[in-house]
């Protein structure tokens, strides 16, 4: 009897030692993992993408904070997500889990900018691709329109002009020759400027924004196109006519 009172007071013991390990903070039994949480900045420029972290393990809920620091409007799309259009100066934040491993690509979704090499890949609990050499930018060598030369009139003209995606709005397209006053107001949702080939190229205009200039124009036929980057391709370009 004394020997069976024994044994049962070791199971008993026994017992209490594994409730301890499972209950006990801090026990092994209990250890669990969460999910961390990242912050990574995305800086867009023209035209690439700078990630402050390329890569992070299964399981990660990042927080991108993207930083338009370009001239021009980007986006940045990535597992699903994107940003809304960012002008100059804008930022967005968007928060995606990663709950699998694997690559993830990324890029701006405006026309054209993938292509001139705003993309790229997230690494996700496996090793992160090499990064991407960006190609030297060169300029093309084209030879400029020239300069419209001629007698200017005496008249004085204001034309109102609104930028579109990706259009054009001019008060009037037939002018007289003199001093020509474009009052050019942004009444899209990007970044666009007015420049008359020849003549005059005005700023880059954020959305609402305006600006007035005066130029003397002699009497011709002048195409005028907004410079930022695949918008001539998008159709934003106009023709107005100068007369004696």
């Amino acid at each position: 009897m004394r020997r069976v009172a024994g044994l049962l007071v070791l199971g008993a013991l026994a017992v209490a030692g594994l409730a301890a390990g499972v209950f006990a903070p801090g026990g092994a039994a209990t250890t669990a993992s969460s999910s961390a949480t990242v912050k990574i900045t995305v800086k867009a420029t023209e035209f690439r993408f700078a990630l402050s972290r390329r890569s992070v393990p299964a399981g990660t809920t990042v927080i991108f904070t993207v930083v338009n620091a370009g001239k021009i409007s980007h986006d940045f799309k990535i597992a699903g997500k994107k940003t809304p259009t960012l002008n100059p100066g804008q930022k967005a934040t968007i928060k995606v889990v990663f709950k699998q491993k694997g690559r993830f690509p990324y890029l701006c979704t405006l026309k054209g900018h993938a292509a001139a090499g705003m993309k790229g890949v997230f690494a996700v609990g496996v090793a992160p691709p090499p990064p991407t050499t960006q190609p030297a930018t060169t300029t093309p060598t084209t030879t400029p329109p020239p300069t419209v030369t001629g007698p200017v009139g005496t008249a004085q003209t204001t034309v109102q002009v609104g930028m579109f995606e990706y259009r054009f709005e001019m008060s009037q397209t037939s002018i007289p020759s003199g001093q020509v006053t474009f009052v050019i107001t942004n009444k899209g949702n990007e970044v666009h400027n007015f420049a008359i080939a020849g003549s005059r190229s005005g700023a880059l205009l954020p959305p609402g924004q305006s600006e007035t200039w005066t130029v003397g124009l002699p009497a011709n036929t002048y195409n005028a196109q907004c410079d930022v980057p695949f918008h001539v391709e998008r159709g934003m370009t106009t023709q107005f006519t100068v007369t004696p």
